[in-house]
């Protein structure tokens, strides 16, 4: 069901976040007609807070105490009242010049986003490392190093290069080899390897006299040569930065995010839910589905080599997150981290 609220109502649930960011402290109707802005009585806002929790938005922690948004109310928040600033000029140039003084190498830069995520929002980041099936190919080379015995080099977009040596059943020359070579780069241009192996798949399964001989074992050669899958990787930087917040005081609850960190494919599972996102995506504590991390959002972004997503990097916190701050941050990033990729290219 859609909720609408009164002007009023939104300016008080606004107020209640605000406040909640700020502090973690429940808020009263007192601390809220106070604010700029809010030309409301204490009575009437506690009338409003009575029909905003009614409707599941807030509740009340302790009898007598104020209100704290709810995971309904934080994502009323999210998707109706915040509006995003723009990210200021002199973060920018931060990222940038954090980003762009790190190692060429994909895993280098990788490493650095996440520490430069934890960094600059105070709180976790976890970047995924490119699967191999999602990396674009570039080119395969065979060299034959004796009879029966040739080394592939798979080389991608992204600077991937994978040696393999494979046994093959015939004698190839190496002018042989360079025609399977010139073949299958023009074949398998710009797909990532999940299409790559898809699509030598679909040739070899066409008629046979379709193709010389040499053809047909091109497609063979380079179907020995793809790559394995292998279990993406993910980075994380700043799990102690939660320590500071009051919501993970508890022993026990921070034992289980930490769990959640140590266990890298739990992270995982729930990056590659986003991957496929055309922008920022936001979880807030329960809508992660994962249970080690209740009482914690997550905000994410893609980031894209060409015109393909290949990652994901975000920020995990305290559900009262500021993500007026954190979302800007973790947009900019990913768009930053894509064109350096693209420079690969």
């Amino acid at each position: 069901m859609t909720i609408v609220l009164s002007a009023r109502n939104r300016a008080v649930l606004n107020a209640i976040v605000q406040d909640y960011i700020e502090t973690a402290e429940p808020v009263g109707s007192k601390a809220i007609s106070k604010k700029r802005g809010i030309h409301l009585s204490p009575a009437t806002i506690r009338n409003i807070m009575a029909d905003l929790e009614e409707i599941g938005l807030i509740t009340q922690p302790h009898i007598s105490a104020g209100r704290v948004p709810t995971e309904k109310g934080l994502r009323f928040y999210v998707n109706s009242i915040l509006e995003i600033r723009p990210l200021a000029e002199s973060e920018k140039r931060r990222i940038n010049s954090y980003l762009r003084e790190s190692s060429q190498e994909v895993d280098e830069l990788l490493k650095t986003t996440s520490k430069m995520l934890a960094v600059i929002t105070e709180q976790a980041a976890v970047v995924s490392r490119p699967k191999s099936s999602a990396a674009v190919f570039k080119h395969i080379e065979f060299i034959k190093l004796r009879d029966h015995l040739i080394l592939t080099v798979l080389v991608t977009q992204s600077g991937l290069v994978q040696n393999k040596v494979i046994e093959i059943e015939e004698v190839l020359s190496q002018a042989e080899l360079d025609h399977l070579t010139q073949y299958l780069n023009e074949l398998l241009s710009d797909l990532t390897l999940d299409q790559l192996k898809e699509k030598v798949l679909q040739e070899m399964k066409k008629d046979k006299e379709d193709f010389d001989a040499l053809v047909a074992k091109a497609l063979e050669i380079s179907q020995k040569a793809l790559p394995a899958e292998t279990e993406g990787e993910v980075y994380i930087e700043g799990q102690t930065n939660l320590m500071r917040y009051p919501e993970f005081s508890h022993i026990e609850k921070l034992r289980k995010l930490f769990k959640a960190f140590e266990e890298k494919s739990i992270l995982l599972r729930l990056l590659e839910r986003s991957i496929q996102s055309s922008g920022i995506q936001i979880f807030i504590g329960s809508e992660s589905q994962i249970n080690e991390m209740e009482g914690c959002s997550v905000i994410t972004a893609p980031y894209t080599q060409g015109d393909h997503p290949v990652g994901t990097l975000g920020v995990i916190g305290p559900t009262r997150m500021n993500y007026n701050r954190v979302i800007p941050v973790v947009d900019y990033t990913a768009k930053v981290v894509s064109r350096i990729l693209e420079k690969k290219i």
